[in-house]
């Protein structure tokens, strides 16, 4: 079966050969330059990621973690127990409305002279 002689079929034949005969490989330098800049931008993606991901774990750590912490008291040392409401009167004291013989240290005051 032939196929008509078709005038755009030619055109696109002859543009064709014309741009195989101009066509050759890119210099090695071109391709090398190329390499270098996808090279760069993957190391720059890489970087920008992990600041992402070390900023924002250091963010949510610093946000979960709790404050502060109570103080504890060492392992070393003896825990006393807190003072209740009755151990806060004063013990009754003993008063003596006779006094002590001049020759007789007292028990409670200074030493008499």
């Amino acid at each position: 079966m032939s196929e008509p002689h078709d005038p755009l079929r030619s055109l696109f034949h002859q543009a064709a050969d014309r741009g195989q005969a101009q066509a050759g490989p890119l210099p090695f330098a071109r391709i090398a330059e190329r390499g270098r800049k996808s090279q760069r931008r993957r190391r720059t993606a890489v970087a920008f990621a992990a600041c992402l991901v070390l900023g924002g774990g250091g963010a949510a750590a610093a946000t979960l973690l709790p404050g502060d912490p109570a103080p504890v008291p060492p392992a070393n040392a003896p825990s006393q127990p807190a003072p209740s409401p009755l151990d806060t009167a004063p013990p009754p004291t003993s008063v003596s409305s006779t006094p002590p013989p001049p020759g007789e240290p007292s028990s409670s005051g200074p030493p008499a002279r």
